[in-house]
């Protein structure tokens, strides 16, 4: 089983990136799928989720209106999109498979929002 993120980087404020992870080793399309973050110091905080169908999505209040979550079960993969991104998006940026009682995790990928 692997999760793979990719995608991070530095950008200045108001810029956008969009993240992405990739997955393999289960049935990708039978699972819930999350992003979450954790920046230096912090609790790991959930941001966005997305449903095994992609018909049911939730977010974070503090990213609503600015992240998108979205997945491709034909490339086994879900995305983040972030827009106007501010300084305090700043974290390592991880997706979390999920269903019932199993748990994956990615490693991970940096985020940078500065000037």
């Amino acid at each position: 089983v692997q999760l793979v993120e990719s995608g991070g980087g530095l950008v200045q404020p108001g810029g956008s990136l969009r993240l992405s992870c990739a997955a393999s080793g289960f049935t990708f399309s039978r699972y819930f799928m999350t992003w979450y973050r954790q920046a230096p110091g912090q609790e790991r905080e959930w941001v966005a989720s997305i449903s095994p169908t992609g018909g049911s999505t939730g977010y974070a209040d503090s990213v609503k209106g600015r992240f998108t979550i979205s997945r491709d079960d034909a490339r086994n993969t879900v995305y983040l999109q972030m827009n106007s991104l501010k300084p305090e998006d700043t974290a390592v940026y991880s997706c979390n498979a999920h269903l019932r009682e199993i748990n994956y995790w990615g490693q991970g990928t940096q985020v940078t929002v500065s000037s």
